[in-house]
């Protein structure tokens, strides 16, 4: 494994960092003892440090030589709302929250190569290392972005990087255009006639109407979308109902769609409507859609993962690094990011993901074998993109 040996050696310190912030979890936008951590280490090191960008976000820079070109590395820092159900000394502190997707290993690993950029400064311009709340669900990287994050701290690219369990430690996967789907929710409220379940024409059915809807939902990818396009429309609540022998007034069905072209998102939601519309019109109910985009899909540059590409080949070799993994259609914040600049999302191995141990898992954790790796990643990165010039 072609470590960088200084990072080698700030192992054991990283994984101090990492586990303290495991055992201390904080959710969107309340991560004031993580950013004070990362903002005391990255004064530790001398960087200057910015800090309640995007509410809780920490922002370090480091400038090198005379160059104006400038690069952005982004580590997520927030925890999720999970009752962690592993036993170590380490695990969490905080009842029903847990760092379940590794945002504390990547937070280590930002650290981590901020500490040895800063002693070495084998570069030539400016890093920014750019500590984000509130990706679980809440877009803390577009509060970041709407609080003025490239505009305070401008960046010509921005690199973000995910631990990815059931990929072999040492192994990278990254792919030019859409690495992971948007994210958007719904929700839809039935609104009939309630009446006695032993008499049920004198009343309007929402159970009925919201199971017509949930069926008809399901054309939307397999008849309103052209085949060679990914999309998921799923139902995931149900709620309506009170008594075995009554037929509500009301019935509430939220979910979740995901894509991977922003045009696959409007459709989506214009076929939603055209069918909530047609099944309440069928069952005489009343149906009202709330439909939100949360999260875009989040699209790698061609450029930028090129570069990140051979950057990787070179540190852990050609076939350690799977140049078209397939997308997911999980989503990531960091999409508004790549919205505003160009650049690059990787996956790194974090080892096999046991007894289905993946990310949300309350048994999962994150591996501290890979810190040294992702670490060395942004080291090198930074050093190919702002190498000093003859």
């Amino acid at each position: 494994m072609a470590y960088v040996k200084k990072i080698h050696d700030l192992q054991p310190e990283m994984t101090v960092w990492r586990r303290a912030i495991h055992a201390h979890p904080e959710t969107a936008f309340e991560e004031h003892r993580t950013a004070e951590l990362v903002a005391q280490k990255l004064q530790s090191f001398g960087l200057a440090v910015h800090r309640g960008m995007g509410r809780t976000g920490v922002v370090g820079s480091l400038c090198c030589g005379g160059g104006k070109r400038s690069i952005g590395l982004r580590a997520d820092m927030d925890a999720l709302h999970i009752h962690e159900k592993n036993a170590f000394e380490y695990c969490s502190g905080v009842v029903g929250k847990m760092h379940a997707c590794g945002h504390d290993g990547h937070t280590a690993m930002l650290l981590g190569a901020a500490k040895y950029l800063s002693e070495t400064r084998e570069f030539d311009g400016t890093v920014h290392f750019i500590f984000q709340p509130a990706e679980e669900g809440e877009g803390g990287g577009k509060a970041m972005i709407e609080d003025g994050l490239f505009e305070t701290f401008p960046v010509d690219s921005v690199f973000g990087m995910h631990n990815w369990p059931g990929m072999p430690v040492g192994k990278f996967g990254l792919r030019p255009g859409p690495m992971m789907a948007s994210y958007d929710i719904f929700e839809i409220t039935i609104s009939g006639r309630g009446a006695h379940a032993a008499m049920p024409h004198e009343g309007i059915d929402p159970i009925v109407t919201g199971a017509a809807l949930v069926q008809a939902l399901q054309t939307i990818v397999s008849r309103n979308i052209n085949a060679v396009d990914a999309a998921v429309v799923t139902v995931t609540q149900f709620h309506g109902g009170d008594a075995w022998n009554v037929i509500p007034q009301e019935v509430v069905l939220r979910g979740t769609t995901r894509a991977f072209r922003t045009e696959i998102q409007a459709l989506i939601e214009s076929s939603m409507r055209r069918i909530c519309d047609g099944i309440a019109a069928a069952h005489g109910a009343t149906v009202k859609l709330r439909y939100e985009r949360r999260y875009p899909p989040t699209v790698n540059a061609p450029r930028e993962t090129e570069i990140a590409a051979g950057v990787l080949e070179r540190m852990v070799g050609a076939e350690n690094v799977l140049r078209d993994i397939e997308p997911t259609m999980g989503a990531e914040d960091f999409a508004y990011m790549l919205q505003a600049r160009p650049g690059c999302y990787v996956f790194v191995g974090n080892g096999p993901g046991e007894g289905g141990c993946m990310l949300h898992n309350p048994h999962y954790d994150f591996n501290d074998q890979v810190l040294p790796i992702g670490a060395s990643y942004w080291a090198r990165l930074v050093e190919h993109v702002l190498a000093k010039r003859q």
